[in-house]
């Protein structure tokens, strides 16, 4: 079955950096666009950035510049480097994929950003 498991959130005080991973298992992983969310408390979920199986990205206005996606198709792993941290970039971050129409989803990461 389909698992994702993301890890590297935490604390961070503004203008600092993190590097958030997700493993994933169970599908063809190089095959798939892989996709990193956030949620803050009593937002929706946004799509922050995105990668194509071919290496193709996409991100958020809000993250343009700040942030880079990449991936490892060996390890089957997704990274998100943050850099130049914002207080409203606080969030649970979470990495999906979408596979025969159906969403998975990880367990999330908690990023704070605060002085």
């Amino acid at each position: 079955q389909v698992q994702l498991v993301e890890s590297g959130g935490g604390l961070v005080q503004p203008g600092g950096s993190l590097r958030l991973s997700c493993a994933a298992s169970g599908f063809p992983f190089s095959s798939y666009t892989m996709n990193w969310y956030r949620q803050a408390p009593g937002k929706q979920r946004d799509l922050v950035a995105s990668i194509t199986s071919s290496g193709t990205t996409h991100y958020a206005d809000s993250v343009k510049g700040r942030f880079s996606i990449s991936r490892d198709n060996f390890k089957n792993t997704v990274f998100l480097q943050m850099n130049s941290l914002k207080p409203e970039d606080t969030a649970v971050y979470y990495c999906n994929v979408i596979r025969q129409s159906f969403g998975y989803w990880g367990q999330g990461t908690q990023v704070t950003v605060s002085s």
